[in-house]
C-alpha cells in the first residue's frame, strides 16, 4: 500500500490547482463521495471528478491539517468560495493499491445543495 498521507496531499493540491487528470490519479474507479449534510452520494471516479470539475464559484482551499495511519486519513482544510469562508473535515480510506476510495466531507452545518448537480448525486 501507498502512503495515504501523500495521496491526499496530491488529492488536494491537484484539485487547488485544477489538475482534473492528477485528481482522477489519486482515486479509485469505484470511488464513494459521502455529503452527510446534504444526504447525497457520488459513486464513480468519473461522476466524482465531474462533480469537482463543474462546482460553482471561485473556490480555494487551503490544507490546514492532514493526519493518516495505513488505510485512513483526515485532513482540515480552510475553504474560500468568493467571499464566503469555512473550514471542514475530511474523511479518507484507501483502498488495496492506494487510491481513495471513500471521501466524507463534514462542513460547518446542513445545507441544501446548491442547483445543478443532480445528474451527479444519490440523495438518501
Amino acid at each position: 500500500m501507498t502512503d495515504l498521507r501523500k495521496t491526499v496531499e496530491t488529492f488536494w493540491s491537484a484539485a487547488e490547482a485544477r489538475d482534473w487528470t492528477a485528481f482522477a490519479g489519486t482515486l479509485a474507479e469505484d470511488v464513494v463521495y459521502t455529503l452527510p449534510q446534504t444526504r447525497e452520494h457520488i459513486r464513480g471516479r468519473e461522476k466524482y471528478v465531474r462533480f469537482n470539475r463543474e462546482y460553482p464559484g471561485d473556490w480555494h482551499l487551503r490544507v490546514e491539517r492532514v493526519v493518516a495511519e495505513p488505510g485512513q486519513a483526515v485532513s482540515w482544510l480552510h475553504f474560500a468560495v468568493g467571499l464566503q469562508e469555512m473550514y471542514c473535515i475530511t474523511f479518507f480510506t484507501a483502498d488495496r493499491e492506494g487510491h481513495i476510495a471513500t471521501v466524507t466531507d463534514f462542513w460547518p452545518e446542513p445545507y441544501e445543495p446548491p442547483a445543478g448537480r443532480e445528474h451527479l448525486v444519490e440523495r438518501y
